[in-house]
């Protein structure tokens, strides 16, 4: 017996829901790529990029993921043989210092493990010991999708300053932007990228960078710049340089709704939003750790992020067969464990196009399901979280 059909509900961190207006704005015919509309659709969506970043530097967007925007981080500033530092809290960072190795990049792993978040002291003091100034840009992500973490990108930039050092800070934001305040400018943030797919609430397809002066300094020197990633080709005049070709105009139309969506909340409610049902799954989870077959991977409640909760699995309990219960007889998509959590965690996502209903809903079916796989847990899980909202939410 199920109770799975209508909608599928896709609880995973990225993609997330697309909203039916950036559907609706994306089901329309093609148009002139060189035409003015189109010109003027990039010039706003540029602008209203880096204002999303909260950034007077630069903004780029590209046809790719968010690895993608990785690798023109990463070819724009640096070149081989230099060498940086990422800061360990997750899978992400790791991933993307990975990709810079591969490039010829010396990389230096700041230790850090997949339940805690950076701690900026340690940088501080990492940066201190180099007394030669050999290392070029560290890299850190905001949150990491793996782990549930989010990161003090704000001290971590304050600790950068106080060790004196010169190195570019760099921002992996996929999970967080959209989702939660990110001030590239007032956090000393010299390179920041992101994607589509999660809190701006598009499709899968598009990345974007942005980049202020001290970077594009750094990029007037870099030796790994290739024609699809390069900045100064990108800054052209030519609108077909925007994107090195074809313009992805569908996309571009989806985005364009996506960002007026969060525009018209305001994206201090869209944050106040996610807080609020990020703390609700975290009352859920609470509640259901008291019978220990579940818990939080993040240790300290502080450090645990607005946009996933990971839930880890003890005692020989099985994330799968939960995940597989939720999917099939209920139409709730969960998050698996990756990387190190893999066969050890769910990952319950709460970001981008999120509601009360949607996040309400998905815990039930959680708990129905630790019900009727017979995981021990605390009860009323749910009810928790209902509790929380409703004295939250005022009338």
């Amino acid at each position: 017996m199920s109770v799975r059909a209508g909608r599928e509900f896709l609880a995973i961190p990225g993609p997330t829901t697309v909203p039916d207006e950036v559907l609706r704005a994306m089901h329309r015919p093609a148009v002139d790529i060189y035409s003015g509309p189109l010109l003027a659709l990039t010039d706003g969506l540029l602008k209203d990029i880096a204002r999303v970043f909260h950034t007077k530097g630069h903004a780029y967007i590209y046809i790719s993921n968010g690895h993608g925007a990785w690798e023109s981080s990463l070819t724009n500033v640096l070149s081989r043989g230099d060498k940086i530092l990422v800061l360990e809290s997750g899978r992400f960072a790791i991933g993307w210092g990975e990709n810079a190795r591969r490039m010829g990049v010396e990389v230096e792993i700041l230790k850090g493990d997949m339940r805690r978040a950076v701690r900026p002291a340690d940088v501080e003091a990492r940066l201190k010991a180099d007394k030669g100034n050999t290392i070029k840009a560290i890299l850190v992500v905001q949150i990491d999708t793996a782990s549930g973490v989010v990161n003090d990108i704000e001290a971590i930039g304050q600790a950068v300053r106080a060790a004196g050092h010169d190195a570019l800070l760099m921002v992996d934001a996929v999970a967080s932007l959209g989702c939660m305040p990110f001030e590239m400018d007032k956090w000393g943030v010299d390179v920041a990228m992101s994607g589509s797919q999660k809190g701006l609430m598009a499709p899968p397809g598009l990345g974007f960078v942005a980049a202020n002066d001290r970077a594009r300094a750094a990029h007037k020197k870099a030796g790994l710049r290739t024609p699809y990633w390069d900045w100064t080709d990108r800054e052209g005049d030519q609108h077909y340089q925007k994107y090195a070709g074809t313009p992805p105009e569908h996309l571009l139309f989806g985005l364009r709704q996506a960002l007026d969506l969060l525009f018209e909340e305001g994206l201090e409610n869209v944050f106040r939003r996610h807080r609020l049902l990020a703390e609700s799954v975290r009352r859920a989870v609470g509640t259901w750790s008291e019978g220990q077959a579940v818990g939080f991977n993040i240790v300290e409640p502080n450090e645990r992020c607005d946009t996933v909760t990971t839930v880890l699995f003890n005692n020989g309990y099985d994330p799968e067969a939960l995940r597989a219960y939720c999917n099939k007889q209920c139409g709730v998509i969960l998050g698996h464990g990756i990387g190190d959590l893999s066969g050890k965690a769910i990952r319950i996502a709460h970001m981008g196009h999120v509601n009360a209903p949607m996040m309400l809903g998905t815990l039930s079916v959680v708990e129905m399901a630790l019900n009727a796989l017979s995981i021990p847990h605390g009860k009323g899980g749910a009810q928790a979280a209902i509790d929380y909202l409703s004295q939250n939410v005022k009338a």
